[in-house]
């Protein structure tokens, strides 16, 4: 089993959740997070006054798929957030050792 991480623009959020509905994902976990890569922020006026905001807002959808559906996964995030420009965001996965369902108490393939 793989962990796909996607960091997107808040924006993408439902299309990338319908994507991955399509092709089975049946649950994701969503984060609202924070942060910058190339896109380096931005400058803003607020009152007249011109500050740096240094991290933008992006959500972190996180999803637990097996291995034969990872590539599948990454393409449905892919084709989904891209808008073309800077800040489209990333995909980190990583492998997942060990699930347990606490309801049920079933484990690792059983509990995705």
């Amino acid at each position: 089993m793989k962990k796909v991480e996607a960091i997107v623009k808040p924006f993408k959020l439902d299309e990338v959740r319908e994507a991955l509905s399509e092709i089975g994902v049946t649950g994701l976990t969503v984060t609202e997070v924070k942060g910058f890569g190339r896109q380096k922020g931005h400058t803003e006026l607020y009152r007249g006054a011109e500050y740096v905001v240094d991290f933008l807002p992006k959500v972190k959808i996180e999803v637990v798929v097996p291995n034969d559906q990872v590539e599948r996964a990454i393409d449905a995030i892919v084709k989904s957030a891209r808008t073309g420009k800077i800040g489209d965001g990333k995909i980190f996965v990583t492998s997942v050792e060990h699930v347990v369902r606490i309801r049920t108490g079933e484990v690792n393939e059983a509990a995705v």
